[in-house]
């Protein structure tokens, strides 16, 4: 169940906002073996003059951060890393406009199906790709 935000300093087409909630979907789908559905994607614009960005980013620059359960090896780390770039490439942004920062909370720090500790729950599929 990871969690994603998509954050940008312009404002993209709706198509394009969809394509980049896809992207990130397919890539959670591919390495991280997420089941089918399992999808919440936030797209967030800001305005240019209120994101400083480091120098070498273009209007392009985007940030994702992904949320989600700890256990995924390094390999499916690296696997969702180039997954993502991969498909914003194809999508027209360049790999040097993209950052990518993972957040894994620990199973005890999510409370779901009701408010239940992660921990206590058959979450239905294998952390341990």
């Amino acid at each position: 169940m990871p969690l994603a935000r998509i954050e940008t300093c312009r404002s993209w087409p709706p198509e394009q906002v969809q394509a980049l909630m896809d992207a990130v979907y397919q890539s959670f789908r591919e390495a991280l073996k997420v089941p089918e559905g399992d999808r919440s994607i936030r797209y967030v614009e800001h305005r240019p003059e209120h994101w400083a960005h480091p120098p070498g980013k273009t209007a392009n620059a985007m940030l994702v951060e992904v949320t989600m359960f700890p256990g995924r090896s390094l390999a499916a780390k690296r696997a969702l890393y180039a997954s993502i770039i991969r498909r914003f490439e194809a999508l027209g942004i360049a790999p040097s406009d993209v950052m990518i920062v993972l957040h894994e909370p620990p199973l005890d720090n999510w409370g779901l199906r009701g408010g239940i500790p992660a921990s206590e729950l058959d979450l239905g599929f294998d952390l341990k790709v």
